[in-house]
């Protein structure tokens, strides 16, 4: 049977104030783009008009600026979670606008099934094709898996935007798999990167699909600015220091599974490390597939993907595609669940590589928030890698803004992840290994390896007035730093002296 076809105008008629929207996608890819883009515009004729539009936004990952950019520049967002990268999402969170709930990208469909967000009145699901079943409709998605099957299970209705700039060819990319809740679950049967344990679609309830809305719009991911010497210098620390390891016997001779995260850094630490004649052929588990792995991919360098979303170019897409039958046979999308699974984190070994904020001199890390207070990002799945990754490694540039900004600091003004968890801070100074180590041999690893040359003096002069005890900390002086900028605009002109009186 076919089911009915909608414009975008139709299907975001369709969303009421106060709806829970649940939504495809992971990272910009994968979600829809046709309804949201008319779902803003209806938010504001409707606030013109005196009446109030607002919908809860529940993803697997961040989303684009068609969705979350727009929809919070029309004041139209409630609530929002996991995770977000947009200017304009961030900027009117920051004004207290938005509730937003940053959590473990891993947490979210257990959480969603949990019943805590309450009921989702709507999932919109972006799809390369589907079959139009009269009981059942098979979903095949575009290039994420997200949170769908647990969207498209849960929710009361059902939106399918037909996205044909896809090749319905994503479909042999994808291992779509949903956990059992407690108390009925089992072990993820993930033994090997390149293991597929589901199917190729989703299964959705017909009943449920109130209609098609067909587009053919590109994805909004862009290409990362290129390499610059502090980045390349960064992924070759990395790449040294595995290789260190590896030649100490620390990681296997086969080595292990890798997870990077998102940015420029982590593209830097993946070239470093396919460029590296020493690093032997690896496989990649992470959360999200960037261009680097692709290319690497085809290379030889890389063995096997596993990701929960393809967030790559267009270009790059469209090569995917076109050569489906390689890259089916290497690169699996799954469910964010299981890409950030700590069962299967663990049990392959996987290497976690993430970018910080900033660091303090015991190894907690910050990666979310600016001098405390203000949203950056978000935690995203760094943590669900972090803890349970056969090594920890979180990247940073030792400065910012042309120097003022110290990224090892004293004490973290917002924390993420705790020492505990942290087992290696590399930046372009270099390397501090925090293994076997308490906190004051980690301290000077830190600011000896990591800091910039022009914070070390300030560094160490802390380590000296700070109150005795296991973990050294001056209550007093421990944020002077943060609060000299915010002040002066520089941490370089911060006096300890003057929160010591």
């Amino acid at each position: 049977m076919a089911y009915i076809r909608l414009s975008a105008a139709e299907a975001a008629a369709m969303i009421n104030d106060q709806d829970t929207i649940g939504l495809s996608g992971f990272t910009p890819n994968g979600v829809p783009k046709a309804t949201f883009r008319e779902l803003s515009k209806r938010a504001v004729a409707e606030h013109e008009a005196g009446r109030p539009f607002q919908v809860g936004i529940l993803t697997g990952a961040s989303t684009s600026q068609s969705i979350e950019g727009d929809m919070a520049a029309a004041h139209a967002i409630k609530f929002r979670a996991p995770f977000s990268t947009n200017k304009d999402f961030r900027t009117h969170t920051n004004l207290g606008e938005i509730d937003y709930e940053d959590m473990h990208l891993g947490h979210m469909a257990e959480r969603l099934r949990r019943g805590f967000y309450g009921e989702i009145d709507l999932a919109i699901i972006e799809v390369s094709d589907l079959e139009e079943g009269e009981t059942t409709c098979k979903a095949f998605l575009t290039s994420a898996g997200g949170i769908v099957p647990t969207i498209a299970r849960l929710a009361k209705k059902v939106l399918i935007e037909k996205n044909t700039f896809h090749s319905p060819a994503s479909r042999y990319l994808h291992d779509v798999y949903e956990i059992a809740e407690c108390p009925f679950r089992t072990p993820i049967p993930i033994l090997n990167v390149g293991d597929r344990i589901g199917k190729e679609y989703v299964e959705i309830d017909a009943h449920k699909i109130i209609g098609v809305v067909e587009c053919c719009i590109p994805e909004e991911a862009r290409a990362f600015k290129p390499l610059d010497p502090v980045t390349e210098q960064m992924g070759h620390n990395v790449a040294d220091f595995l290789v260190c390891d590896l030649k100490k016997g620390h990681i296997p001779p086969q080595f292990l599974p890798l997870q990077s995260g998102v940015g420029v850094t982590s593209n830097a630490v993946l070239e470093a490390l396919g460029q590296n004649p020493n690093v032997p052929v690896f496989s990649v588990y992470t959360e999200v597939v960037q261009d680097a792995v692709v290319k690497y991919m085809r290379e030889g360098r890389i063995k096997d993907a596993s990701c929960s979303s393809l967030t790559v170019t267009n270009d790059t897409l469209k090569e995917v595609y076109d050569d489906i039958d390689y890259f089916k046979k290497h690169l699996t999308i799954r469910q964010s669940e299981i890409s950030n699974s700590p069962e299967v984190i663990r049990r392959l070994g996987v290497i976690a590589m993430n970018t910080a904020i900033e660091c303090d001199i015991y190894g907690n890390e910050n990666s979310s928030h600016i001098c405390g207070s203000k949203l950056m990002n978000g935690i995203g799945g760094s943590c669900d890698y972090e803890r349970n990754g056969y090594i920890s490694i979180f990247t940073t540039q030792s400065t910012t803004k042309n120097g003022c900004i110290s990224a090892i600091v004293p004490m973290c003004s917002h924390v993420d992840s705790t020492e505990h968890d942290v087992d290696v801070i590399v930046t372009e100074q270099g390397v501090a290994d925090l293994r076997g180590k308490g906190p004051l041999r980690r301290a000077k690893e830190i600011i000896e390896n990591c800091a910039h040359p022009d914070y070390r003096p300030m560094l160490r002069e802390y380590l000296k007035f700070a109150e005795k005890g296991h973990e050294p900390q001056s209550m007093r002086a421990a944020l002077a730093m943060h609060d000299t900028f915010l002040k002066k605009g520089d941490m370089r002109l911060t006096d300890f002296g003057e929160y010591l009186k």
